[in-house]
C-alpha cells in the first residue's frame, strides 16, 4: 500500500482558512496523511516543513492575489533544496489568465472556486504517488 503525505499550506498574510481546513479534512478522510501548517506561513517555512515531513506534495491555498509570487517562491526553493520532485498544487482566487504562467513555472494543478472536495481528492489519487510501504 502506498503512503501519500501531503502538506497543506496557507502562505502569505491571508487569514481565511475555513476552505483550506475543509480540504485538509477531505484529504484525511480519503486516507491521505495531511500536515496542515496553519496561517501566515512563508515559502521558506512551507518548504522546510515539507522536506522535514518527507511529503509527496504541497497544496497551497492562496486568496490574497499573490499566487504568482508565492507559487514561484515555493517551487524555486524546492529546486534549490533538491526537493523538486515534490509536486505543488493549489487553489484559491486565481484569474484564468494566470493559469498558463503557473503551469509553466511547474504548478501541477490549480483548483478554482467551485472545485469540489471530491474533485481535489480524485486529482490527488490520480496524480500524487507515495512511497511503497
Amino acid at each position: 500500500m502506498k503512503r501519500i503525505r501531503i502538506l497543506i499550506g496557507k502562505p502569505g498574510l491571508d487569514g481565511h482558512d475555513r476552505g483550506v481546513k475543509v480540504i485538509a479534512r477531505a484529504l484525511r478522510d480519503a486516507g491521505y496523511e495531511v500536515i496542515y501548517t496553519g496561517l501566515h506561513q512563508t515559502p521558506v517555512m512551507i518548504v522546510n516543513t515539507a522536506i522535514q515531513e518527507d511529503v509527496d506534495a504541497i497544496g497551497l491555498s492562496i486568496l490574497s492575489g499573490a499566487h504568482n509570487h508565492l507559487f514561484e517562491s515555493v517551487i524555486k526553493l524546492l529546486k534549490e533544496k533538491k526537493a523538486g520532485d515534490i509536486k505543488v498544487f493549489g487553489g484559491g482566487i486565481i484569474p484564468e489568465e494566470d493559469m498558463p504562467t503557473l503551469k509553466k513555472m511547474g504548478v501541477a494543478k490549480v483548483f478554482l472556486p467551485g472545485a469540489t472536495t471530491d474533485d481535489i481528492v480524485a486529482w490527488v489519487g490520480k496524480n500524487i504517488k507515495g512511497e511503497e510501504k
